[in-house]
């Protein structure tokens, strides 16, 4: 959800020791993997969130162009290539990201991101089918 490996580790730890924390306030221990990973994916918008705007400012737009890299880049095929999935998916807004990676990367079913997200599942269902088309632009585009 994050795009990198680090601001991913350090949305984790917090979110274990808000866990911690509230341990108290989950009321359903058998609902605990839910509870817990509501906490975890708030952490994960609220570090996505600060970053944006860290590097709002920090920034220049100009500057950001200029060094992301392009998932059209011709430095592979992209078939099974990382890098490129993770470029690609960084292109997508947040919502959208957000909504793919539970259906595909945690393989939930729309209801079960429904009741951590608090978004309806029509809308669910529409960011991963945009998301799903936006990424296989991204990628036919990278294939020519």
């Amino acid at each position: 959800m994050l795009g990198n490996r680090e601001d991913a580790e350090e949305a984790l730890q917090d979110a274990f020791v808000r866990a911690y924390r509230s341990l108290a306030q989950c009321a359903n221990p058998d609902r605990f993997d839910s509870w817990f990973f509501r906490i975890l994916a708030n952490r994960c918008r609220t570090k996505g969130t600060r970053r944006g705007r860290y590097q709002a400012t920090f920034v220049s737009n100009d500057a950001a162009i200029a060094t992301a890299p392009d998932p059209r880049s011709e430095a592979s095929d992209g078939r099974g290539d990382p890098d490129l999935i993770i470029r690609a998916l960084s292109q997508l807004d947040d919502a959208s990201r957000e909504a793919f990676l539970l259906k595909y990367g945690e393989g939930m079913t729309y209801e079960a991101m429904a009741a951590l997200t608090g978004v309806g599942v029509s809308a669910l269902k529409m960011r991963v089918k945009r998301a799903c088309e936006r990424l296989r632009g991204l990628m036919e585009d990278h294939h020519g």
